[in-house]
């Protein structure tokens, strides 16, 4: 409480309220009075009471007055005089230090006021008047107050100081809305009455701790005990700029800027928001809730300061909303024209860890984290109470749902919740025994999933088995759950050559990766993998001893030259695409299959004249012992430098084996041809690095084969341009249109049956077993403000992909009757009926991208699209296009409601009802 009677006026009005003399009755009656009676010094303390300090001198004076029985004893103590109790008798402030027994005692009121009326009150004198306070533990009379210094953040030399209980409470709501307050004691009233500030202004308050550093005093409804405020402690009243701001939190390197922008007066609510790096996702979900008007206002008028939560578990103490509601002020003050939320993304990245640092995020993401933030923060339930969740167990729909509503309020109650939370109904069908479970569920948004085509389009490579065709490129329609002959069927239609004839194979890094068999899936296919479908003989297959041919993997290597002192040659390095090439099974041999890959080869190698054969000839016999014999290692086993030489393997060794062949392994082949002609033949593994018999492999294991190529013979025989050419079939310039989808129909997939999947079942209580149970979700009731996402981002098991499907959403009347099941009023249409207000867009891919914002201003009417710090007018036709992510609607009737509170002197605009001049324009799409 404040000082009482702190200087002589106060003293004289005291004075003033003096009771009259009365007789004085016996002595006797008297003691019996003042310390025996309810009303005497015996009576227990009563919280709030008031307790008054009477001089230890005077009071064993009376005492020994009454004691003596006798009116007209010299013993006669006189007026009340209390002035060994005060510093001073102008300003009245008690002595420090005083003890109860020692320097004084303490009355109830009642006794005060019999001693006062019998014995008067020294002239001038105030009477010391106490509460008695109730701290934990303990009753008390407070003899000495909390004396604080207060002062303005804009002078913080000039202290005033006043003494507050320590029960007084720091601040209250009252004193921002002018409502008269049955406490007189309060910190932050008093701070604004001393320094002038009104209660319209947004103030705040803080403290000096022991080290010298300021704290913010965030909870103003707690006591000045429970603050641990103590006596001389400074307090610096803060009050919020006209901009938003507030002065301390205003960076010195931004005061050029801020005073460029001092005299700016722009519309409230256009103002950019600065991107720190990569936070457009963070700037598109604060620009659509910034304009959801009734949670703008909401802030705007400080209401959201008497239901901040700071003791909430599951809450953020209140900073996510304070630093939001920082935000909302500044972006709505008109005198910025863009605002750095660095304070906001530390508060996010502080109780959110997954948007530390400045990796890009997802727009939704960030939204559902501030949505249930805020939430917890303005929750105006302070102690959760436990709520069990009951089946429907065959009760009607509406009793059900009322109780699940209710039920959840008990828990949440927020402006969230008045705002953005709706209520679906969702049924689950055991297919074992039939039980139905119905259940009521509040929802904070609608993920509503895209119609997602069956048809996949895919690249692939077609190589024939006409050496004089090159490659084409295909690009092919096919089913998305489809298999690996499904592919060969479709290339099938545009070659003419039978999907028997086709073998599928990934090429990685030169070599294969995989080769597929008919039979698996085309998801185990990306859409960044390179596909090549090489044509085999009919005849042939691999691994299949039943079939007359034979088909080898076919590598390309180059011997990589040395620099020692010998210029011996060392190394191999995989170049070109690998080749599935059909060999007879009666022509395995060396040199039958290096004519057969001379064919193949033709139309990129130049067969050599019968010159450079003769050359060739007498240089094979005088380097004939270097030719390997059957089962010796063609290159260099004891120079082989073995994978890492060879050429990138990392990721590929290992990934799949070649199919298995029960021909005889290369120890039993055929010798090779003695001549060296172009180039030699070399069993290898699967990776293409290294000799087979080096790493002892099964000899019955599929053989690979390496074409490799001296340096010189390659670059003369070797035409490397026409190697890698290849011709595009006219299909590839055919384009897959994806048809526009309306948004109702993204609804009506929502609410539609689906069946559990294996990962998630559903444990039925009927059949005690779990179950993939049919589920279905349907709308009950939808809140005010309804925020549709969009799931344009798929994600399986071997794929992740942004759908770009142009779905078409209207700006007004988008009508949800069709789609809440429960009983409707006919006589309010607008309870179902929505307009626009809001789009989150992302432009781009899954690895990067780019979220910007249209918004319309609640009180123009008009849009705008912001792009981070950017802001421009667009028209109602730019708003709809392939980047839209997150719709924000509002509901008619709310609208309406909200007209006269947020419209200006002229006529309320409707969202989306007026556009700008065409020169204005912007094409964002």
């Amino acid at each position: 409480m404040a000082a009482v009677a702190a200087d002589p006026a106060a003293a004289d009005a005291a004075e003033d309220r003096e009771p009259q003399r009365e007789a004085m009755p016996g002595l006797e009656s008297q003691r019996r009075q003042i310390k025996n009676s309810e009303s005497g010094r015996e009576r227990p303390l009563r919280t709030g009471e008031s307790w008054f300090l009477v001089e230890q001198h005077w009071y064993k004076q009376w005492e020994l007055y009454v004691q003596g029985g006798d009116q007209d004893s010299s013993t006669f103590p006189g007026c009340i005089n209390n002035a060994k109790l005060f510093e001073d008798q102008v300003n009245w402030r008690l002595k420090k230090g005083l003890v109860e027994g020692e320097d004084y005692v303490l009355l109830p009121e009642a006794a005060w006021h019999y001693l006062v009326s019998w014995y008067g009150l020294e002239h001038g004198q105030p009477p010391i008047e106490r509460k008695v306070v109730e701290l934990p533990g303990i009753q008390k009379v407070e003899v000495y107050p909390v004396e604080l210094l207060l002062v303005q953040h804009s002078d913080m030399d000039t202290p005033f100081t006043a003494q507050f209980s320590h029960t007084a409470s720091i601040g209250s709501q009252e004193d921002l809305e002018c409502a008269p307050s049955p406490c007189t004691d309060l910190v932050l009233r008093t701070a604004r009455e001393q320094f002038l500030v009104s209660p319209q202004e947004e103030a705040r308050l803080w403290i000096k701790n022991a080290k010298g550093s300021f704290e913010r005093l965030c909870n103003t409804r707690v006591t000045v005990f429970d603050a641990a405020l103590k006596t001389g402690q400074l307090i610096i009243m803060e009050t919020r700029n006209k901009d938003g701001t507030w002065p301390s939190a205003q960076p010195h390197a931004t005061k050029s800027a801020s005073e460029e922008d001092k005299n700016f007066q722009g519309q409230p609510g256009i103002c950019g928001l600065t991107n720190l790096g990569n936070t457009c996702f963070m700037n598109s979900a604060l620009q659509c809730l910034s304009n959801v008007p009734q949670l703008t206002e909401y802030f705007l008028k400080n209401r959201y300061l008497e239901e901040l939560n700071f003791c909430n578990p599951l809450g953020m103490k209140g900073e996510i909303a304070e630093a939001y509601a920082d935000l909302v002020k500044q972006a709505w003050s008109g005198h910025h024209r863009s605002i750095v939320p660095h304070m906001f993304k530390t508060k996010v990245g502080h109780f959110a860890s997954q948007f530390l640092g400045f990796q890009q995020h997802d727009s939704q993401e960030l939204l559902s984290f501030l949505l249930d933030g805020l939430h917890e923060d303005l929750n105006r339930v302070k102690k959760k109470e436990y709520v069990e969740l009951c089946d429907a167990a065959g009760r009607p729909d509406q009793e059900v749902a009322q109780e699940a509503w209710q039920n959840h309020k008990r828990r949440n109650d927020s402006v969230i919740v008045d705002t953005f939370h709706g209520l679906f109904k969702s049924t689950l069908v055991c297919p074992g025994c039939g039980n139905v479970s119905v259940t009521f569920d509040p929802f904070c948004y609608l993920s509503v999933p895209l119609p997602v085509s069956y048809k996949r389009v895919m690249e692939v490579f077609f190589v024939s088995m006409d050496p004089r065709r090159k490659p084409e490129q295909h690009r092919l329609v096919v089913p998305k759950k489809g298999k690996i002959s499904d592919l060969c069927v479709a290339l099938a239609k545009h070659t003419g050559v039978s999907p028997e004839r086709m073998m599928v194979a990934d090429v990685f890094s030169h070599r294969f990766y995989k080769i597929y068999q008919l039979e698996e899936s085309l998801s185990s296919i990306l859409d960044r993998d390179d596909i090549f479908i090489y044509e085999v003989s009919g005849r042939s297959a691999i691994g299949e001893n039943s079939r007359e041919d034979v088909v080898l993997p076919i590598y390309l290597r180059e011997r990589t030259p040395a620099r020692d002192y010998n210029n011996s040659y060392y190394g191999l390095m995989l170049f070109g695409h690998p080749l599935l090439v059909s060999v007879p099974r009666d022509r395995l041999s060396w040199d039958a299959l290096y004519h057969i890959l001379l064919y193949r080869l033709s139309r990129y190698v130049t067969r050599p004249n019968s010159d450079d054969e003769d050359d060739g000839d007498e240089k094979d016999m005088e380097d004939k012992d270097n030719i390997p014999k059957p089962g010796h290692v063609a290159v260099g086993s004891s120079q082989d430098p073995g994978p890492e030489q060879a050429g990138p393997s990392s990721g590929v060794a290992g990934r799949s084996r070649a199919p298995v062949d029960n021909s005889p392994g290369p120890s039993h082949w055929p010798q090779r041809a003695r001549r060296k002609h172009l180039f030699t033949l070399q069993t290898v593994n699967s990776n293409g690095t290294s000799d087979r018999s080096t790493f002892n492999e099964d000899t019955h294991a599929q053989p690979y084969i390496a074409i490799d190529w001296e340096p010189e013979m390659k670059k003369r025989y070797y035409d490397e341009v026409e190697a890698e050419g290849y011709v595009k079939h006219d299909c590839v310039g055919y384009v897959l249109k994806k048809a526009p989808v309306r948004l109702q129909e993204c609804i009506e997939l929502f609410t539609t049956v689906e069946t559990l999947e294996k990962e998630n079942p559903w444990y039925c209580p009927s059949c005690k077993q779990h179950q993939l149970a049919t589920k279905k979700l349907d709308l009950w009731m939808l809140p005010e403000t309804l925020i549709i996402h969009l799931k344009r981002f798929s994600y399986t098991k071997f794929s992740r992909e942004k759908l770009d499907t142009l779905v078409e959403f209207p700006i007004r009347d988008l009508d949800f009757s069709e789609f809440v099941i429960k009983p409707q009023s006919e006589s309010a249409p607008e309870l179902y009926k929505y307009d626009l207000i809001a789009v989150s867009n992302h432009y781009g891919g899954l690895r990067d991208g780019h979220y910007t914002t249209f918004a319309c201003n609640k009180d123009s009417g008009q849009w705008h699209y912001f792009d981070d710090s950017s802001v421009s007018p667009v028209t109602e036709n730019q708003i709809e296009s392939k980047a839209a992510y997150v719709l924000f609607y509002q509901r008619q009737d709310v609208a309406r409601r909200l007209q006269p509170q947020t419209g200006s002197s002229d006529p309320p605009a409707t969202p989306g009802c007026s556009s700008p001049p065409n020169s204005e324009f912007m094409d964002v799409n």
